[in-house]
């Protein structure tokens, strides 16, 4: 009798491990609801909850703002010019075929010096029969203007057998073609921005074959439309790329409209710490600040995004887990910073790092 008991025993614990809870009486899914509760999520009145496990993450950053007077910013569209005084364009005075310099062909990007010679032009032999034809002209003008001597003035003289001597020595004695060949050398020190020759290339007089720039001595050239503002300019700066800003200094203003604009002139003063990120015909945006002020809340210009409605907010950092969006009106201080002008007070804490992120939670 002991036997079955216990087999019987055995078979009823089995039995009650296999029944399961009828229908609203499962609770097999309580941890994945704890779990949900704090995940990020939009609450329905748009803020979001965030708790802090998920701010670290996000590397979340806040800070209060302050109303105070800021410098009263223009935004302007420039273009990266060269230095006329560190830069230049190499051209052939006539026609010809390119030839190696004395270590080839520069490439791009390297570092020249002033005078050194980047490559060789030899003139073409086409030119020979011209030059014979100027020079017999030549030599009858001197051989008349010689037989008038003392009814013609000496300087005619004078200069026609200068011609004459000039053609000749473009010729051989023999009567063969002298192909001169014509050195092309660096007009500055800098680096080859444009190089457009190839060997046993033919080009003709004029033809730009290098461009030779120094990038620490590039400037910007904007326009503006209105004539007041050129003497109102206090500072200027520009971001060409992420994390780089460049301070411009003001150099002057043209008086001859372009298109309708004034021309004004930057000067790019570069500093140790950012790497030169500008190349002659780029587009820029110039953010000039002028000596008027405004009152505002200065924020970094990461921290406007667009909300559904595509409106300008801010997120504000209200409690500990929430966040809540505001909208705004503002201008550009510069590249990196912006003035709040309506929408935010003393006090709020204004998300800084990874408003866009925040602005992603569903």
């Amino acid at each position: 009798m002991y036997k079955p008991f216990r087999f019987l025993a055995v078979a009823c614990l089995l039995a009650a491990g296999s029944v399961s809870a009828g229908p609203g009486h499962d609770h097999g899914d309580d941890t994945p609801k704890a779990a949900a509760s704090d995940s990020p999520r939009r609450q329905p009145d748009g803020s979001v909850f965030l708790p802090k496990l998920a701010q670290r993450q996000l590397q979340i950053r806040t800070g209060m703002v302050t109303m105070a007077a800021l410098p009263q910013t223009v935004e302007l569209t420039g273009r990266v010019v060269a230095d006329p005084n560190a830069g230049g364009k190499v051209q052939p005075t006539q026609a010809g075929r390119i030839e190696a310099g004395p270590q080839g062909l520069p490439p791009l990007g390297k570092a020249v010096k002033k005078g050194d010679v980047l490559a060789y032009v030899r003139a073409s032999e086409s030119a020979t029969p011209e030059l014979k034809v100027n020079l017999e002209i030549a030599a009858r003008k001197l051989a008349r203007l010689e037989q008038l001597e003392g009814s013609v003035p000496q300087r005619e003289i004078e200069a026609a057998r200068i011609d004459v001597q000039s053609l000749t020595q473009r010729l051989s004695p023999a009567g063969g073609a002298y192909v001169a060949r014509e050195a092309l050398v660096a007009p500055v020190s800098g680096l080859i921005a444009a190089a457009n020759a190839v060997a046993g290339q033919v080009v003709d007089a004029r033809d730009v074959i290098f461009e030779v720039i120094d990038p620490a001595r590039l400037q910007v050239e904007a326009q503006v439309f209105d004539a007041l503002l050129p003497a109102n300019i206090a500072s200027a700066a520009i971001q060409p790329a992420a994390g780089i800003r460049l301070a411009l200094e003001f150099v002057g203003a043209g008086r001859v409209l372009r298109e309708g604009a004034i021309p004004v002139l930057f000067k790019v003063r570069h500093n140790d710490k950012s790497p030169v990120a500008l190349a002659a015909g780029q587009t820029v945006k110039v953010y000039a600040a002028t000596r008027s002020t405004i009152n505002g809340h200065a924020i970094p210009s990461s921290a406007v995004v667009k909300n559904p409605a595509n409106q300008d907010v801010v997120w504000l950092h209200t409690a500990a887990e929430r966040f809540t969006p505001q909208t705004i009106r503002w201008l550009a201080l510069d590249g990196a910073s912006v003035a709040v002008l309506d929408g935010l007070k003393d006090g709020a804490r204004v998300v800084t790092q990874g408003a866009a992120l925040i602005n992603q939670v569903r």
